[in-house]
């Protein structure tokens, strides 16, 4: 199997991209538990929000684990473009296929969170029925 470095050279802007696309969750999360802690603040007795804090705990565990599979990504495509470039071809294969596997991960709990935050919207809709 033949790499060069251009392969791993090709996955720093998506990698990027993700990590823009992880900050935004995080930042639009971060601004609704803001909102409601103000509104639970001025009205306590609200019966849905203990299930909304049980989602938005997950959701902040999903987001979390997914930067940090996103970082093990960039970290070792970066050791992979190295190794390449030392000719070190094996450790270059093997360190590329842990990239893979360290985004893969990432995705997969990018649509675990997808899914929760989904769960979320079902029950702010089912609060207004």
């Amino acid at each position: 199997m033949e790499l060069t470095l251009t392969t791993p050279a090709l996955f720093f802007p998506a990698i990027s991209l993700l990590f823009l696309s992880y900050t935004n969750k995080f930042l639009t999360l971060a601004g609704l538990i803001r909102n409601l802690h103000r509104d639970y603040q001025a009205n306590p007795d609200r019966k849905f929000l203990s299930e909304q804090i049980v989602d938005l705990r997950k959701r902040l565990k999903l987001i979390k684990h997914m930067q940090g599979a996103g970082i093990l990504s960039f970290i070792l495509c970066v050791v992979d473009m190295f190794l390449l470039y030392l000719g070190w071809m094996d450790w270059g294969v093997l360190v590329f296929g842990g990239c893979l596997i360290a985004l893969m991960v990432s995705l997969i709990l990018c649509a675990a969170e997808i899914q929760i935050s989904t769960r979320a919207l079902d029950i702010q809709m089912r609060d207004m029925q």
